[in-house]
């Protein structure tokens, strides 16, 4: 969060600290969300919400990723169609 305050206030545009925003620290949350996010209780989630709310708030985040469950569900979707349809796998 430092790093994107610095880069704000070196005048980056909006559109470019909400793409550099979504390149890490989305990513970051997203990156192993299959194996965790159904183990963690509501509130983990909740304060993972939180921080996402606090990057929309701060202007480092488009509103349209608020709903981090709908996100991680279609991250979930992708991985299980991807070993789905993986021709070395047999099910």
């Amino acid at each position: 969060m430092y790093a994107l305050r610095v880069l704000h206030a070196h005048g980056i545009n909006q559109t470019a600290l909400q793409t550099v925003y979504h390149s890490v620290i989305i990513s970051k949350l997203l990156y192993a969300a299959p194996a965790w996010w159904g183990f963690s209780i509501s509130s983990d989630q909740n304060l993972i919400y939180g921080f996402i709310k606090r990057g929309v708030r701060s202007g480092f985040c488009a509103a349209v990723i608020t709903v981090i469950q709908e996100i991680v569900d279609d991250v979930e979707d992708k991985l299980f169609s991807k070993i789905h349809n993986n021709p070395i796998v047999i099910f």
